[in-house]
């Protein structure tokens, strides 16, 4: 018989425990897929497993809530329904000397939020005066999305690719400000239609050739005149 049988059976007096105890999770493969957790505690035996705990979250229902399990060898907070030591509830994580925080908070001001996974990924709400912003960033930090609240701005960095992707329509808009496009090559390819237009002057430039060709009719329209110079005109 293990420690927890030996209690339940009333050997020390009672089958109830009252209050709230520490718990190291043994087992979080839950294979009903109720997202409960197995626990040991140390202070009775460092080799008899609780029974499965629900766990505590903000929000919990029928395929939704937020889904975040206590991880193999997690300190946490165990309690028992009305005492009863077989229908263990675990009420949150616990850091310690060995587990410690993402972060410190050691100037007292409190200003960071942070959800920070196993791997490394981290989801960062400053509020620091004057310097507001959100960060998601995966664990490289070198993939994030920024978003700067005293400026107004948002920033999307890749180490590497970035594609955007949609069924329906994209579309870039810059009310008041310009939209630059900076890289090595850029190539632009629609499997209809191309139509650039502007409410006032269009330049096209380059360094050494430009080409534009048509497999069918050009079309070659201004209203004030055609202009070619700098160089020879060859008609073919």
């Amino acid at each position: 018989m293990n420690m927890l049988s030996y209690l339940q059976d009333g050997n020390e007096g009672s089958d109830r425990f009252y209050g709230v105890t520490v718990g190291i999770v043994t087992n979080n493969k839950d294979e009903e897929g109720l997202g409960r957790v197995k626990v040991k505690f140390p202070w009775l035996s460092e080799t008899d497993e609780s029974y499965w705990a629900r766990v505590l979250t903000p929000m919990a229902g029928k395929q939704r809530g937020l889904y975040f399990l206590p991880e193999v060898d997690d300190e946490v907070l165990v309690a028992f329904d009305r005492g009863d030591i077989s229908s263990p509830y675990i009420l949150g994580g616990l850091w310690n000397g060995q587990d410690k925080p993402p972060e410190s908070n050691t100037d007292g001001k409190n200003n960071l939020r942070v959800i920070k996974s196993r791997s490394g990924h981290q989801i960062i709400l400053d509020d620091t005066e004057n310097a507001e912003k959100i960060t998601i960033c995966d664990k490289t930090g070198n993939n994030k999305i920024v978003i700067d609240s005293k400026n107004n701005a948002i920033s999307i960095e890749g180490e590497k690719d970035i594609s955007i992707k949609a069924k329906g329509k994209i579309s870039l808009e810059s009310s008041d400000g310009d939209i630059s496009i900076k890289c090595k090559n850029l190539a632009i390819q629609t499997q209809q239609n191309c139509e650039i237009k502007a409410n006032s002057k269009v330049e096209v430039k380059a360094n050494s050739n430009c080409n534009i060709q048509a497999n069918a009719g050009m079309a070659l329209k201004c209203m004030a005149g055609v202009k070619i110079n700098d160089g020879a005109l060859e008609v073919m």
